[in-house]
């Protein structure tokens, strides 16, 4: 007896993947007690209610066989196909990866061949952590937090970069209790009053919004309230000081309308009804994110001048939004056989991914497992900020990245070459974090090498390599050269009053002779560059003189160099 849905679905394959993988579990049983079926069962449920092709349906049904049952690969390809046998080869390997310290790096690799050839074995892998994560209650407790930290730092960033924006939050929400059940607890006591008000207060809108719609024939399809997930709450109060009166989309007004000329125009409904709050208003829509999410965000006084945000957009962006990757499936299934299983999706979709090329060029880039792991976590998956090229192409970055990160993100020899940066036409110092939105232009010259301090404070992996080799290579530069004859720093600050006395003074206590000083303004900025040159002294010296110096108030960057 088939389920509900596979009947419904009128496949043969699907039916014939679904007998196939019966047979092959029968008289397994999980940690839960269900029979073993049920598991992939719910997967591939989930890979049919995204739309994908039935040849993912089965390939999610069977993902399982090779890995704990008796039949092989072959007997896959032999039974099903080359198609299916190679999403099950890739599911596989995916499961034998153990996102910790491993020497195995070369199933790493294998993994990202797998799907960066084909996005469906990393969508039905989602499916199936997800249901994973549905039953994590069954697992012995310290399964339960790798498993956990595993999907915070892995899969649910892979889903929102598919662009499964539904899909990412609710395995971060599931995940959310087992890693972190202390902040879990206090947050769902911290805004229970709150959160509740917050829905109310929303709720009140709802009718006013739809009104003012109706009265602007403006035919929207749905006018609802939506509320913030718990992780994704919780990462944003991490970075407002735990302060809840500083987060304005706790709860937020979603308006889906039929075209984008009316996304628009709701827009300016809202606005000449609310008051905009300044810098608040984010058109996704002309500026989609590397993601491909597109939206409308506005953040407004409403009724008793509360805060509250409101979302715009179409339906077709809706469901792309929510379901990435998958809902691009939908619209643009390729029904021509004979064309290469990587060609699956879309044109559009595929220039929202580059990041899987990428991705597979990346990992040419590191032969040590660990730093290679550690940079897909920090330098591809985790929390993105959204900036832009002078040129306007949208950049996407870790939080907390820098221009130094920015400038290696566009290219190795623009990151080398960097000798400033401006952030929306103003000048700003190299260890400023970029904001989403910004406007960052790199300042170059040729010649110029990475200083030893961008380490303090680059964020990307990539643009750490990059500036370690430079200056190992600069390292034995210098040893072959002769006897350096003196030191200079540059230092730069926000000038400011007493700044070039506590500078000196440093060197002073430092009992260091200052054999050359001078002192420059920019005055454009508010920003002043010192000069000072001193006798060759020992690294560590340099190293304790270069700490002092940063500790005095009001410093931003500290350089130096030999002078022969």
């Amino acid at each position: 007896m088939h389920p509900e849905w596979i009947e419904q679905n009128h496949s043969s394959l699907i039916k014939e993947a679904f007998n196939f993988a019966s047979e092959a579990h029968r008289g397994e049983k999980r940690m839960n007690g269900e029979d073993y079926i049920i598991h992939p069962l719910e997967v591939a449920k989930s890979v049919s209610d995204w739309k994908l092709d039935d040849t993912s349906v089965a390939a999610a049904l069977l993902h399982d066989v090779v890995e704990d049952t008796s039949y092989t690969l072959k007997d896959l390809e032999k039974k099903f196909g080359s198609e299916i046998a190679f999403l099950v080869d890739g599911l596989t390997k995916l499961k034998n990866i153990q996102y910790k310290e491993t020497k195995d790096a070369e199933n790493l690799r294998k993994l990202i061949l797998s799907f960066s050839q084909d996005l469906r074995v990393l969508i039905i892998k989602v499916a199936d952590r997800l249901h994973n994560m549905k039953t994590l209650y069954a697992v012995p407790e310290e399964q339960q937090k790798r498993v956990a930290w595993e999907t915070l730092e892995v899969y649910a960033p892979l889903a929102y970069r598919l662009g499964m924006q539904r899909l990412s939050g609710e395995l971060e929400d599931l995940a959310f209790p087992y890693a972190y059940p202390e902040e879990y607890r206090w947050l769902k006591n911290e805004i229970k009053d709150d959160y509740e008000a917050r829905q109310e207060y929303a709720k009140s809108l709802l009718p006013i919004v739809r009104k003012s719609l109706e009265e602007n024939k403006i035919n929207y399809l749905s006018v609802d309230s939506r509320a913030k997930r718990y992780y994704s709450l919780y990462k944003k109060l991490l970075r407002y000081d735990m302060n809840l009166g500083k987060i304005y989309d706790l709860v937020a007004l979603r308006i889906i309308v039929k075209t984008i000329e009316e996304c628009y125009a709701s827009l300016g409904v809202i606005h000449k009804m609310w008051q905009p709050i300044p810098g608040r208003i984010k058109d996704y829509i002309a500026r989609p994110k590397p993601n491909g999410y597109r939206s409308l965000h506005t953040t407004v006084f409403a009724l008793d001048n509360k805060i509250i945000e409101i979302q715009i957009r179409t339906e077709e962006m809706h469901q792309e939004n929510e379901m990435g990757i998958a809902a691009h499936w939908a619209y643009e299934q390729i029904k021509d056989s004979s064309k290469k299983k990587n060609n699956w999706i879309g044109v559009k979709s595929k220039r929202e991914l580059l990041w899987v090329e990428q991705l597979r060029n990346w990992q040419k880039q590191f032969t040590n497992q660990n730093d290679f792991l550690e940079s897909i976590k920090v330098d591809f998956l985790k929390d993105r900020i959204f900036v832009l090229t002078p040129e306007n192409d949208v950049i996407d970055l870790p939080i907390g990245s820098t221009p130094v990160d920015f400038a290696y993100k566009i290219h190795s020899q623009i990151g080398d070459a960097c000798v400033g940066a401006k952030v929306n036409g103003k000048i700003i110092p190299l260890d400023y974090e970029l904001k989403s939105g910004d406007m960052v232009e790199i300042v170059t010259q040729k010649g110029k090498k990475p200083s030893n301090d961008w380490l303090r404070f680059a964020k990307t992996l990539y643009a750490k390599k990059h500036i370690k080799s430079i200056l190992k290579a600069s390292d034995r530069n210098l040893v072959a050269k002769s006897t350096p004859k003196s030191l200079e720093f540059k230092i730069v600050n926000l000038d400011r009053p007493g700044f070039l006395k506590d500078v000196t003074e440093v060197f002073a206590s430092s009992k260091i002779n200052i054999t050359y000083f001078s002192s420059e303004t920019d005055h454009r900025s508010t920003f002043s560059s010192v000069i000072i040159k001193c006798p060759v002294m020992h690294q560590s010296k340099i190293e304790a003189l270069i700490v002092k110096l940063k500790k005095v108030p009001s410093t931003k960057e500290v350089n130096y160099k030999f002078l022969r």
